[in-house]
């Protein structure tokens, strides 16, 4: 990931089409990979500094930290250093992965930092809940695959956006409005 790599990963939801959100190169080719235009991915951190580090504005971040802290996907407006992330939009949905036992993506995240993720899968088709079924998605069009096993029971990430103090659920995952509240 550091070399600027995409691959495909077991996240903390489901598995992700990923390489690191710092490489401008990286993300659009990610998106190409994806055959996605103007729908951007989301930015998984290992914590609000991160994302503050990448130029995600400090006062978004306060905001939304109640539900980042909470397994959702939180669109935050972010500026012109993001561009290439953001495919073309104003914001760009942003998550903080806890800790885990298993797969320790937050591990992982402290050494990459951000990474910019989209689920495996090309537009329109279901969510690769194995590694197998990544491969028939992506081939060989990205650099390497890692197998979590079967991710069958792990639904998408909730991702919402607040506006005018309303919490907007834009697409509903694994987090329901009564465990955002």
């Amino acid at each position: 990931l550091l070399q600027g790599q995409v691959g495909v990963i077991p996240t903390d939801t489901v598995y992700g089409l990923v390489c690191t959100a710092s490489s401008v190169d990286s993300a659009r080719r990610l998106y190409g990979v994806k055959n996605r235009e103007n729908k951007p991915g989301t930015l998984i951190a290992s914590n609000t500094i991160q994302l503050e580090q990448l130029g995600v504005h400090p006062s978004e971040i306060q905001v939304a930290t109640p539900y980042l802290e909470k397994k959702v996907s939180v669109v935050l407006h972010v500026g012109e250093n993001l561009h290439a992330l953001r495919a073309g939009e104003s914001g760009l949905a942003c998550r903080i992965v806890a800790p885990s036992k298993s797969f320790s993506l937050s591990t992982m995240l402290e050494q990459t930092g951000p990474l910019l993720t989209s689920s495996a899968n090309m537009p329109g088709q279901p969510t690769a809940n194995t590694i197998q079924e990544a491969q028939d998605y992506f081939g060989d069009t990205v650099d390497f695959y890692v197998d979590g096993g079967d991710l069958s029971d792990r639904e998408s990430s909730t991702v919402v956006e607040l506006k005018d103090d309303e919490l907007i659920i834009l697409s509903k995952g694994s987090v329901s409005l009564i465990d955002i509240s």
